[in-house]
């Protein structure tokens, strides 16, 4: 069993000789046997943290390190064989000139997890049938002969083949069909008992997020503005931002007396300038509606419950 651990992670950009800070101090551990949900609106840097994790971008600053189960640390040249990730996008993630075998039995090569086409082939199988895919039926197909659903059961049996023990899920969902979402999630869920992974699922749906995660972490503006059971944040969230989320989740009871959806003036107003979490203060003052001259200090991670901390300097205010 693997633990992941990122401390401090840092990422910067340079566009146009403006220096942008995707992922500003980031700091959390993945737990074998546990999920750990991500959320956040779009360009609020959850896709960066898991290049970062899988090592597909390089850290502007902080670390991340693995260990085993006795705590000892594990090579940096075996990240890949413990880290692997499931992309948002089936329809790209899959080469449309290879079979399902090919896709499968080339990372049991690359991490000589197999030995011989014999004991490869039996290997794709084995995996195929761990995401409930039908090896006989499916082995020859290529990704064009694939549902959305069929395809990404393929990429999680990818990232399975190197003996992977921490999976990043990057919105595995966000492009399926809904009648199949379900499946898909419940498959990772299961996968996550019985193999005992740690697992980030990254998402903007905050119900998605409660159901298949055992804690959550809200990032805004390339920073953690809050974390804890899921539970907690999700149904009690103390952070405005984290209200915000939630507020603007589809309710067909929030209308107007005109019959028009009723808007949160705070979540239409854009946020100044760019850069991310850069800079002093708290990134969301600007869009909100509790802010007072203290918030252009940085505020402190403040518990508020059991596990769940609240990096903001009016925590639970009500507007």
């Amino acid at each position: 069993m693997t633990t992941l651990h990122a401390n401090n992670l840092v990422k910067d950009y340079t566009v146009r000789r403006t220096r942008l800070r995707a992922v500003d101090d980031v700091t959390f551990t993945l737990t074998p046997g546990r999920t750990l949900g991500l959320v956040g609106e779009s360009g609020s840097g959850k896709s960066t943290v898991a290049k970062l994790l899988t090592r597909l971008e390089k850290p502007s600053g902080g670390s991340i390190g693995l260990t085993d189960a006795d705590g000892a640390a594990v090579p940096d040249r075996q990240h890949r064989h413990h880290v692997q990730m499931v992309f948002q996008d089936p329809f790209a993630s899959l080469n449309p000139f290879h079979t399902v075998e090919h896709h499968i039995a080339r990372p049991l090569r690359l991490h000589h997890r197999a030995a011989g086409k014999q004991e490869t082939r039996e290997q794709v199988a084995r995996l195929l049938e761990r995401v409930n895919l039908d090896p006989e039926e499916f082995t020859h197909r290529r990704p064009h002969e694939l549902s959305g659903g069929q395809r990404q059961r393929v990429a999680i049996a990818r990232a399975l083949a190197p003996g992977a023990q921490v999976v990043i899920a990057d919105e595995p969902v966000s492009m399926l069909d809904v009648s199949i979402r379900l499946g898909v999630l419940s498959l990772l869920a299961r996968l996550q008992r019985e193999e005992q992974l740690a697992v980030l699922y990254i998402t903007h749906d905050l119900a998605t997020a409660r159901h298949f995660s055992d804690d959550v972490i809200v990032m805004y503006r390339g920073r953690i503005v809050e974390r804890g059971p899921a539970d907690e944040v999700i149904l009690r969230p103390r952070h405005p931002y984290t209200r915000l989320l939630a507020a603007s989740a589809p309710n067909p009871d929030a209308r107007t007396t005109d019959g028009r959806r009723r808007e949160d003036p705070a979540a239409t107003r854009p946020p100044d300038g760019a850069g991310g979490g850069a800079g002093p203060g708290c990134g969301f003052r600007d869009r909100c509606p509790l802010a007072t001259a203290t918030c252009a200090q940085t505020p402190p991670d403040e518990p508020v419950g059991p596990g769940h901390l609240v990096k903001c300097w009016h925590p639970g205010d009500e507007s």
